[in-house]
């Protein structure tokens, strides 16, 4: 058969547990092999002698006596190459493979129709002839320890049906459209002590930095959080393990704040503070309410910070400049009591603007960054809408005015 047909078909025996997991390919009888090192380079002693010997066979055949510094034909790799097994050692049995039952059906055109469905979510599901004839979904290989513990994972996630389960690889069939084997971190160890659970608060920061929330963040297990953290386990697959999989998540955010040089700014002119990557940014100018950073080096990026007194229609006044200013371009609105957002990109730059209305002031950010790197432009902007903080009164702010005539001028 072909050798790519082949290859699937061994890999299908061994996931069974039908043939040893050592087996290999090898050319079938009457293929001539490609001779290799001196046996190569030597023709033929004795034409009539190799033809006597019929066709080519895969195993060795008897060869005369080599002299001490010759090797024999068959281990020309000299004295180190690893010892073979004896023949009568028998091999060791493969560990028992599970896949994943996802789906089934007794049509093969609705089966490829499902399989392309299952293949967005989990793209190394393959298609499996079962025993009796339907078409199932299947995902795997994997061992039992692994499979039970990301099953659940999965259903949390909402990523499976929750009727799957578990099946032994001989239990699948025959495979009718082969997949991949999926890479999929380990459950923790029975006996291994359990991951603390990170608090709440960090794990809806990282969450949020992920893409994956957008809720508030109030160290708070809600819906919204329980959601986001399945589908951050579902997305890595690092480990089935909740605390182990929002620990990650949280050293990878912590890295990426690193790698970008966050910092923490605290504004003179505004009085606001936040995390900002000043290795990209440096001080402009201010104007009235805003405080502008421009871009160093040639990064092209930009931040503009705002605060001044006002409430709902202030707020809006100060987005209405914002867009026309182009610093979002034609952007996208999501207007509340109390907070507007801006989004907005052109062929440049990605533009996204925040305003709030707090204690009685209007305060927020614009952050304007490359439109070629979009992943770091919404991390940083979860990172500074997450942290922006009043830590003073803003240089700005009106100072009371002093009174027409002063008390120590007063008339007796």
């Amino acid at each position: 058969m072909p050798r790519a047909e082949a290859a699937a078909r061994l890999e299908q025996l061994k996931q069974q547990r039908k043939v040893p997991g050592d087996s290999f390919l090898a050319a079938a009888e009457g293929r001539e092999l490609t001779r290799i090192g001196d046996a190569a380079a030597e023709p033929d002693a004795d034409p009539q002698a190799a033809a006597s010997a019929g066709n080519a066979s895969t195993f060795p055949q008897a060869q005369p006596a080599a002299t001490e510094d010759e090797p024999l034909p068959g281990d020309l790799a000299g004295a180190d190459a690893a010892p073979t097994t004896d023949a009568g050692t028998a091999a060791e049995p493969a560990p028992e493979q599970f896949f994943l039952r996802l789906e089934s059906t007794t049509d093969r055109a609705r089966a490829e129709e499902l399989l392309a469905k299952w293949r967005e979510t989990l793209p190394e599901a393959g298609l499996w002839t079962l025993p009796n004839g339907r078409l199932a979904i299947g995902f795997g290989p994997m061992d039992r320890a692994t499979g039970t513990a990301w099953l659940q994972a999965f259903r949390d996630a909402g990523a499976v049906p929750r009727d799957a389960f578990l099946a032994p690889g001989e239990e699948m069939g025959e495979i009718a459209i082969i997949g991949k084997v999926p890479d999929l971190g380990a459950p923790p160890a029975p006996d291994a002590a359990p991951v603390p659970m990170p608090p709440l608060e960090q794990i809806q920061r990282a969450l949020r930095w992920a893409g994956h929330y957008d809720g508030a963040i109030d160290g708070k297990d809600g819906p919204k959080t329980r959601a986001a953290m399945a589908e951050e386990i579902l997305r890595l697959r690092t480990s089935p393990d909740t605390a182990t999989a929002m620990t990650e998540l949280i050293r990878r955010r912590e890295a990426w704040r690193a790698e970008m040089g966050l910092a923490e700014l605290r504004d003179a002119h505004t009085g606001l503070m936040l995390p900002a990557p000043m290795e990209k940014l440096q001080f402009d100018r201010a104007e009235r309410a805003l405080s502008i950073y421009g871009p160093k080096d040639g990064s092209g990026a930009a931040l503009i910070l705002f605060s001044q007194p006002g409430g709902q229609q202030e707020m809006l006044d100060l987005t209405g400049l914002v867009t026309a200013l182009g610093w979002v371009p034609a952007p996208g609105r999501k207007v509340e009591r109390g907070s507007v957002v801006l989004d907005g990109r052109n062929q440049t730059h990605i533009g996204h603007a925040e305003g709030r209305v707090v204690d009685g002031r209007v305060q927020g950010f614009v952050l304007i960054w490359p439109v070629s790197d979009p992943e770091n432009q919404h991390r940083l902007a979860a990172e500074i809408s997450d942290s922006l903080a009043r830590f003073a009164p803003g240089a700005a702010e009106a100072q009371p005015e002093a009174p027409a005539i002063a008390p120590a001028a007063a008339q007796d």
